[in-house]
């Protein structure tokens, strides 16, 4: 992995993220006609959408994907999780130069670099971008049968990226990798977007939040109580965020030798050096905190391995030369 963090000095979008600047709706809305109903006028007279109604934003993620990425027929059911594709995106492109700066610089491609998108959801967004701009395989799990069956429905009208994707159920929701990862398998990553919450009323909170410092929370229009959706397992969990990917380095221990690079999102900055820390107790080294920005939204990452530097080298003359 790097010896420099990828992302300092980068407060902006990634140089390869394919959405800089401001979007074309002309374009948008002629891949996608159906966004059309849903453009507004905004304060600063420009093209947008309102992003409180969750009809525009599937419509336009909808428009997004197919434009910039080739994918038809994206959609998810009611009450799922919509992403933001543009921050998802993000994650992948960083998440390849940590790959490439172990293979001196040159960022691993093609069908032999395989990734585990732990909690895919309904959406499948990181197979899709993934797939698509680094021709990468994918495992995409998930907890929830409806997720999967979405995912399958999308992935089915994608051909091309289906060939390249693998659906798995997780069996045992009090478990990550356990169960899902065999015996003689190797990923060379993992990455997640965790639930951050630790109950529905937290999630809610911080929904109604967003909002207020957003100027949007007006007292005579019902707004959405979570702006992009969501299914419980995939907003919170017991214990919130940090419960969760403490367990995800925990059981990360056990496929040490199985994955080049683990990675997870951490949405709370004051969970990451909780994280940092207890991936040192169990022994991980080379433990890389991402920064990440859309706009005015600080995000990041964290990632780690378990193997060595001579033990990294045989991994990428094995599998990625």
């Amino acid at each position: 992995m790097s010896p420099k963090n990828p992302a300092e000095k980068k407060p902006v979008l990634h140089p390869r993220n394919r959405h800089q600047g401001r979007y074309d709706f002309a374009q948008m809305i002629k891949a996608s006609p159906e966004l059309g109903a849903f453009v507004i006028i905004n304060p600063y007279g420009k093209e947008s959408i309102d992003f409180a109604n969750p009809a525009a934003v599937k419509a336009f993620n909808r428009a997004l994907l197919q434009q910039f990425y080739g994918v038809r027929g994206w959609d998810i059911p009611p009450a799922y999780l919509c992403p933001p594709v543009p921050g998802r995106a993000d994650y992948l492109h960083y998440l390849a130069d940590l790959l490439g700066a172990s293979h001196d610089g040159v960022i691993p491609r093609g069908p032999r670099v395989r990734g585990l998108d732990i909690g895919v959801g309904a959406n499948c967004i990181y197979p899709l971008i993934g797939q698509h701009d680094y021709g990468w395989q994918f495992v995409g799990a998930d907890i929830d049968p409806q997720s999967l069956a979405s995912a399958a429905a999308i992935l089915k009208a994608n051909p091309t990226v289906a060939a390249a994707v693998e659906l798995r159920q997780q069996a045992d929701p009090a478990h990550i990798f356990q169960g899902l990862i065999g015996s003689q398998e190797r990923f060379d990553f993992t990455l997640c977007n965790p639930p951050f919450h630790a109950s529905l009323d937290e999630a809610r909170s911080g929904s109604q939040r967003k909002w207020k410092n957003l100027g949007k929370l007006d007292p005579s229009r019902k707004l959405p109580e979570l702006n992009f959706g969501g299914q419980s397992n995939e907003l919170h969990c017991e214990g919130g965020e940090l419960a969760f990917i403490s367990r995800m380095a925990d059981e990360s221990a056990a496929f040490a030798e199985q994955v080049f690079c683990f990675s997870t999102l951490v949405s709370k900055i004051s969970n990451v050096a909780l994280l940092q820390q207890r991936l040192q107790q169990i022994g991980a080294g080379d433990i890389r905190v991402v920064d990440m920005a859309q706009g005015q939204k600080q995000s990041r990452f964290v990632a780690w391995t378990f193997l060595d530097k001579n033990q990294r080298r045989a991994w990428r003359k094995a599998r990625w030369a």
